[in-house]
C-alpha cells in the first residue's frame, strides 16, 4: 500500500497535473486561433469592400473622362 501511495504521489499526480496543464494551454491556443481566424476573415471582407469601392470610383472617373473626350471631339 505504501508503494502505491508513493507511485500516486510522485508519478501519477505530476503526470496528471502536466496533462491537465497541457490541456488548458491547448484550449487557450484553440481559442486564440479562432479569434485570429475571425479577425483575418473580417480584414479580408473589409479589404474586398474597399477594393470594390476603388473599382467603382475608377470606373466613374473613366466614364467622366470619356464624356469629356466625347465633348472635346464634338467641338472640333
Amino acid at each position: 500500500m505504501e508503494m502505491l501511495d508513493s507511485i500516486m504521489k510522485w508519478i501519477v499526480a505530476p503526470v496528471a497535473a502536466f496533462v491537465y496543464m497541457i490541456h488548458n494551454k491547448q484550449q487557450e491556443h484553440h481559442l486564440d486561433i479562432a479569434v485570429l481566424k475571425s479577425q483575418a476573415e473580417s480584414n479580408k471582407e473589409v479589404h474586398n469592400r474597399e477594393m470594390k469601392e476603388m473599382r467603382e470610383t475608377v470606373k466613374a472617373i473613366f466614364a467622366k473622362l470619356d464624356k469629356i473626350e466625347e465633348a472635346l471631339r464634338e467641338r472640333k
